[in-house]
């Protein structure tokens, strides 16, 4: 059995008992609804699955998602946040606009994608390929190389391009997208595995209301907003107090060229050691979650 097989088996395993941690992490009482980035059939749809399980399960429009989550209409959102080929996703910035917001855990995810068809169609046939750009760009390499010249169709998100389509009269269609979507419309997979491998990996947030308890080994996303001139002062003032930096995403403040929102993720838990007295000297800093690190 070759790594990549290995990997793939042990999945499901992991998966399930990284649920099971999140659920717990989530104090799942009230059984209350799981907003995801709809319609079915998407990778964060298979995410969830693998996660929770069907049950309780919303797939919702991205605007409806993070106002679902701010008004509490449902309890809990799963959103992909970065991917190892593109960076952040679209999907960051919303996160950080919450006015509040719990991350509770954190779910990366090797992807593989499948080229999705109706019954019948040859790979010869297809034409067009509809996909999310995000996914696009994850499956550039062999798009390029294996079907160069097939128009392609941006989709809102991975399910919409799937549902695209399955409803559609027109022949030669196909979606990129996890092989979920077979189960979901009358469509087959084509291929399998494409682009998969450690170099295409997505990591999600589960979004909820409680931050869970420290584990041990534990990760903290901290939310920033500095100027350009301010920014060395910030970044060694974490090294002084021995917090380590583990990743850093700047994103735009919307408000003026040269100050910016930076996500920072630090190892250890907001509530402990040398993290929790930091952040008691830094109040400024939003602490957007603290969970274990995967």
């Amino acid at each position: 059995m070759t790594p990549r097989h290995a990997l793939r088996t042990l999945r499901p395993f992991r998966a399930v008992a990284f649920g099971l941690l999140v659920l717990s992490a989530m104090n799942h009482a009230s059984a209350a609804p799981i907003g995801y980035l709809g319609p079915a059939g998407s990778w964060t749809h298979q995410a969830c699955l693998e996660l929770f399980g069907a049950h309780e399960l919303v797939p919702l429009a991205r605007e409806a998602l993070f106002q679902g989550y701010a008004d509490g209409t449902v309890a809990q959102a799963c959103v992909p946040v970065t991917t190892s080929l593109v960076g952040v996703t679209p999907y960051l910035d919303a996160v950080l606009d919450l006015p509040s917001v719990t991350i509770v855990a954190e779910y990366p995810r090797m992807l593989g994608y499948s080229l999705l068809a109706k019954p019948g169609t040859r790979r010869e046939d297809i034409v067009e390929v509809h996909a999310h750009p995000v996914a696009f760009e994850e499956v550039r390499p062999w798009l390029e190389r294996e079907m160069p010249q097939v128009r392609r169709v941006d989709a809102a998100s991975g399910g919409a391009a799937t549902r695209a389509v399955a409803q559609s009269a027109v022949p030669g269609l196909a979606s990129f997208g996890p092989r979920v979507g077979t189960r979901i419309y009358p469509l087959v997979s084509v291929v399998d595995g494409i682009e998969e491998g450690p170099h295409n990996v997505t990591r999600w947030w589960v979004l909820g209301r409680q931050m869970p308890p420290p584990s041990g080994h534990d990760k903290t996303s901290l939310a920033i907003e500095v100027s350009d001139d301010g920014l060395a002062d910030v970044l060694s003032s974490f090294a002084r107090a021995g917090v380590r930096i583990l990743t850093i995403y700047e994103r735009p403040s919307k408000r003026t060229l040269d100050t910016h929102r930076y996500l920072v993720e630090v190892a250890g838990h907001a509530r402990q050691g040398a993290l929790a007295d930091f952040l008691e000297e830094h109040r400024d800093m939003r602490v957007l979650g603290s969970y274990p690190r995967r």
